[in-house]
């Protein structure tokens, strides 16, 4: 299913870990961007779902994309949220895309038939059922929950004043 939350909890984990070296907002940026091409093909009824935006070079452009709109996006919408923030790096908006994008590609192989991350140079999914579904599905929401409490653990009993700076961790 297109834009599923499933894939975020990689992505929290990972900021949890990486801090301001990766940015979550482009990370999820790179998931919706990454899951356009499955709607537009459930909306026009297609068999296959999964095409050119799931295979590596997909992603990769993909993720070249979504770093770019992440770097001049994310403090947009951190500001619109009310949240003061230092400026986001490239090295960081590009982080969290790409691995945004290719964590996308391998989870879904693990459990899409149509899909064919290797391709133009193989049509094979040798990923294809490696893990059972129900263990992917549990494996992110381990991962959510995981970030989750790594964030708080990082940023949670920081006491920001109302005029003090957050530091891109809260990107």
């Amino acid at each position: 299913m297109p834009f599923t939350p499933f894939h975020l909890g990689l992505g929290l984990t990972a900021k949890a870990i990486g801090g301001r070296q990766l940015s979550f907002i482009a990370f999820a940026g790179a998931q919706v961007l990454m899951d356009i091409e499955p709607l537009i093909r459930i909306l026009k009824g297609s068999s296959v779902l999964h095409g050119l935006s799931h295979t590596l070079a997909g992603a990769l452009l993909i993720g070249t994309l979504a770093g770019i709109l992440g770097k001049f996006f994310a403090p947009w919408i951190l500001h619109s949220l009310s949240s003061r923030l230092s400026p986001l790096n490239w090295a960081a908006s590009f982080t969290g895309a790409y691995l945004g994008t290719f964590s996308h590609v391998a989870m879904d192989a693990l459990m899409h038939g149509d899909m064919r991350p290797w391709y133009p140079f193989s049509d094979s999914n040798d990923l294809l059922y490696a893990v059972r579904v129900d263990t992917v599905h549990f494996a992110c929401l381990g991962l959510a929950l995981a970030g989750i409490f790594g964030l708080v653990i990082r940023n949670g009993w920081r006491a920001n004043s109302p005029g003090q700076v957050k530091s891109n961790e809260e990107q």
